[in-house]
């Protein structure tokens, strides 16, 4: 199994380790090698209550990495679970004199409850809504609130929706690790037995949080999914397209609390008095709430008219040239809107032109030899011809990569440079992280080393390719339901 094993800064790992039990270690290492053997002592599966975590001098708390509840902003951890650990770290050590630290590990959402049951977490800090399903592998903390409604949200040009019934048929985009899948399904089942067909469930990938999705649907590149109340409301104020649909729920009386093992009475207890000062409402969790929408910057609309006419228009390049050097050319598309917005007459300051946002000298100079780049066809051509080299010449023959990974390195690539790249690969190794998977590994290296410029750009990416897919998808159905009529 995969799963990333960030850790807070050397410096608190040292204090953590400068112990009786661990002194010989951190005296007789140091260096890379230090932070090695430390990151495989703290993710050794471990079942233990609270006085074991006290005596180790450390609480493995699980997160999910997003804008708003953990990120790095420089070498700077954030966010509303980040600081909620921080603050109950501090209630732990009040009065004691050997303090506990801790450590948020990084992981996606269908990660949180396994890798908590294997023993390489000890809290699961992601907000979960309690299901019975989730009661019969964890248990739960008092909630941080017990009022949690799950409503259908819709953008732009989605489909009228005024009661629950009215998904039947339509599409609905949500994580399967989600407590929303559970109440699609359960929906499903009812439309079922009223004889209407069933919602479509469409999986959502993992590393997408709710603001990433409500963004989308926001955005136009999705028409409908399901989010807690508190988070559509919320960003509600943000997405400004966003129509929330409060007249009916999926669910209603939802809890959402942190997760720990079965057996873990002490724990439970100490998370329990935390929750009551912290929960939503109180002056914390309010304060906590507020502060982490402030600087976040939100992918552009991908499919208004006029830029679905500009999709239209170069979707023939696109094909052409990404066939041509081997890349799904919804990826190169993707890149391409990120670039420019398909829009071949935008310049930049640098000098970079059209939808590929090339500079003519690279285009022009070797390997690339491509003149003209102020029109359309050249402009593509020599960018997917670039980013084919990118490729080919850093990422190419790079074991234990995915290929996936290998196009989001090169997109990289293609905003930071190859060499800028390489080094974040190498941070992210020190770091404990997986240098060869992007999305929280070295993206989170790349936030800390050069801040967010570089991670959203292969985010945006990542959201429009999965637009233009959708894009791909309805057109084929449609096709194919059109070639079935006659």
């Amino acid at each position: 199994m995969n799963y990333f094993k960030l850790l807070r800064f050397w410096a608190a790992l040292a204090a953590l380790f400068a112990t009786p039990a661990f002194c010989g270690l951190a005296t007789a290492q140091d260096g890379d090698a230090f932070h090695e053997r430390s990151l495989e002592i703290i993710t050794e599966p471990w079942t233990g209550d609270l006085d074991g975590m006290l005596e180790r001098r450390y609480i493995r708390a699980l997160v999910v990495y997003s804008k708003t509840n953990y990120f790095l902003d420089g070498p700077t951890e954030r966010g509303v679970t980040y600081e909620s650990l921080k603050n109950f770290e501090a209630q732990l050590n009040a009065g004691r004199k050997k303090k506990v630290h801790i450590l948020p590990i990084p992981v996606t959402n269908d990660q949180l409850i396994p890798m908590l049951t294997a023993g390489k977490g000890d809290i699961a800090a992601a907000m979960l809504t309690e299901t019975a399903d989730r009661r019969k592998l964890v248990d739960f903390s008092a909630p941080f609130s017990d009022q949690i409604r799950e409503l259908v949200v819709t953008g732009p040009g989605s489909p009228k929706i005024a009661h629950a019934a009215d998904l039947s048929g339509k599409t609905v985009y949500v994580r399967q690790s989600s407590s929303y899948f559970d109440s699609l399904q359960k929906l499903n089942r009812q439309l079922a037995a009223q004889g209407k067909p069933p919602a479509v469930i469409e999986p959502a990938d993992e590393n997408l949080e709710e603001e990433d999705i409500l963004e989308m649907v926001n955005a136009g590149l999705i028409q409908i999914t399901v989010v807690d109340n508190y988070l559509a409301n919320f960003w509600r104020q943000f997405f400004t397209d966003l129509e929330v649909h409060k007249n009916f729920d999926l669910r209603s009386g939802g809890r959402l609390a942190w997760a720990f093992r079965h057996g873990s009475p002490k724990l439970a207890k100490a998370v329990n008095e935390f929750v009551k000062k912290n929960k939503q409402g109180t002056l914390m969790g309010n304060i906590l709430i507020k502060r982490y929408l402030r600087n976040t910057q939100w992918a552009k609309r991908a499919i208004s008219g006029q830029d679905l006419a500009r999709f239209k228009s170069t979707v023939g390049f696109f094909k052409q040239y990404a066939g041509q050097y081997s890349f799904d050319w919804l990826m190169i598309t993707a890149l391409a809107y990120q670039e420019s917005g398909l829009d071949q007459s935008k310049r930049s300051p640098e000098g970079a032109v059209g939808v590929m946002q090339i500079l003519p000298g690279t285009a022009a100079g070797h390997p690339i030899y491509i003149t003209g780049v102020t029109k359309l066809d050249n402009n593509i051509h020599a960018g997917v011809k670039y980013l084919r080299h990118l490729y080919d010449e850093n990422f190419k023959d790079d074991a234990g990569v995915s290929e996936l990974n290998k196009v989001l390195f090169t997109f990289a690539a293609y905003n930071a440079g190859p060499a800028k790249v390489k080094q974040l690969r190498a941070s992210a190794a020190k770091m404990g992280l997986n240098p060869n998977v992007w999305f929280g590994n070295v993206e989170q290296a790349a936030a800390r080393a050069i801040g967010r410029e570089t991670v959203q750009y292969v985010s945006n990416i990542f959201k429009y390719y999965i637009a233009y897919k959708q894009i791909a998808k309805q057109g084929n159905q449609r096709e194919a339901a059109q070639a079935a009529a006659r």
